[in-house]
């Protein structure tokens, strides 16, 4: 007998099950199913409005699926995965029925890579389409970049651990105003990021413009690169600009900083970045940039 059990906080023991099904179906899929975030959310502690439900058969972890609901306007997030091994079994059904009544029917849950597959069991869950995120790539061999132009005022340093987290936080939480996800970033959220191996200050790029009538620097604009080792792909991660900063080709700038960086100081053959299909300015300027779409996450929501 199969049963989901649904806790706030995943013991040792389930966080090591839990990763270790993650890890096995992103091997057969080739993309997780869980994401960054997520995976942060399930070996990092209790953390409110965050719940784990999981699904056993004989004792065994057949699938995991996490519920955030943090956000104070969005309806709860969702994500859900089932081992290789035990698919075509309506364990999906299962788990994405136990994230409905979770979440009291009002839900989102994400299709990361949309496999049909994912795509079928939103339709059976009754679960209408609303957001595409694409993920986009481009080599970085030969990237011929001009010298970034920053707008007059305006220098480029990198991040420093600590000093520099309050008024980054403050920066991404005016630029990304509108992403429910990236513009909810906390200091635990940081300091998470800050703590995986990845992390590499000399890669995170802040820019700051000097304050008028003797006031000190002010930042207004930042990109964070990211480096995946092991797939040899630098990621423009997160690119922020002040919104009174704006339109000014900071942005354009930032990008060409840390597309650099990536290519002569790391060495990294493709770059890649995520982007929301619907963001059309964004989309022209990274196609403009040699981006092209590599593949698709998809988010589905209920009706109401």
């Amino acid at each position: 007998m199969s049963d989901v059990v649904v806790t706030d906080e995943a013991s040792a023991e389930v966080v090591r099950e839990a990763q270790e099904l993650i890890d096995e179906a992103a091997r057969a899929d080739g993309q997780s199913a869980v994401s960054e975030q997520g995976r942060l959310q399930l070996r990092g502690g209790r953390r409110t409005g965050v719940r784990h439900l999981l699904l056993r058969q004989s004792g065994e972890l057949v699938g995991y699926a996490q519920l955030e609901d943090t956000d104070p306007v969005e309806a709860p997030a969702g994500e859900l995965v089932v081992h290789p091994a035990h698919r075509g079994k309506g364990y999906g059904r299962r788990l994405g029925q136990a994230l409905l009544d979770a979440s009291g029917r009002r839900l989102r849950v994400w299709a990361h890579g949309g496999h049909p597959a994912a795509r079928h069991l939103a339709q059976v869950l009754g679960l209408t389409l609303f957001r595409e995120l694409r993920q986009l790539r481009r080599p970085l061999a030969g990237l011929d970049l001009a010298a970034p132009a920053l707008p007059e005022g305006v220098r480029v340093r990198t991040f420093r651990p600590g000093e520099d987290d309050a008024a980054w936080l403050e920066l991404n939480a005016a630029a990304f105003a509108h992403h429910p996800e990236q513009g909810g970033l906390t200091q635990r959220d940081l300091d998470d990021r800050k703590a995986e191996p990845w992390f590499d200050p000399a890669g995170f790029f802040l820019a700051e413009r000097q304050g008028g009538d003797g006031e000190g620097p002010r930042l207004v604009g930042f990109h964070w690169t990211k480096v995946h080792s092991a797939e040899q792909l630098g990621e423009v991660y997160v690119l922020g600009v002040a919104p009174g900063a704006q339109g000014g080709g900071l942005g354009k700038a930032l990008t060409a900083v840390g597309l650099r960086h990536l290519e002569r100081d790391r060495g990294l053959p493709t770059a890649m970045l995520y982007v929301d299909a619907d963001n059309v300015a964004a989309v022209a300027v990274y196609e403009g940039l040699g981006f092209r779409t590599h593949e698709t996450d998809l988010m589905y929501r209920t009706e109401s």
